[in-house]
């Protein structure tokens, strides 16, 4: 199976999300060189100039794949999971209609509770 390169737009300035970073880094072992991490803050004029809105990329994961396809929020949960072997079962379990918008509803809460506590939101 050929293996994809992604651009994972995340939120450097959360440490949650550093800390999902280095998680998945350590998931992916020997393929950490197939993700390259773009941290979105400050980065608004470079997010808009490719078709991102900021204020979205800063609410939901966006991650671009090797063939130019932009994936967010669940759908670049999925994408990454699929990457990882052993987290193929959960990604797929997260394709189920019902479990896929209860945990849409969950994450958009979270996130918008911490960009609130942050001061972001």
């Amino acid at each position: 199976m050929e293996r994809i390169h992604f651009t994972v737009f995340y939120d450097g300035s959360c440490a949650s999300c550093v800390e999902d970073r280095a998680r998945y880094e350590l998931w992916l072992g020997k393929h950490i060189d197939q993700v390259y991490w773009f941290d979105i803050t400050g980065q608004e004029d470079y997010m808009m100039k490719h078709g991102i809105d900021p204020a979205q990329a800063l609410r939901e994961l966006h991650v671009w794949d090797g063939h130019g396809v932009l994936y967010r929020e669940m759908d670049a949960y999925i994408l990454l999971l699929q990457q990882v072997w052993w987290l193929k079962p959960v990604a797929w379990v997260i394709q189920i209609s019902f479990i896929r918008r209860q945990l849409s509803r969950w994450y958009r809460h979270t996130v918008d509770k911490r960009l609130a506590r942050d001061g972001r939101g």
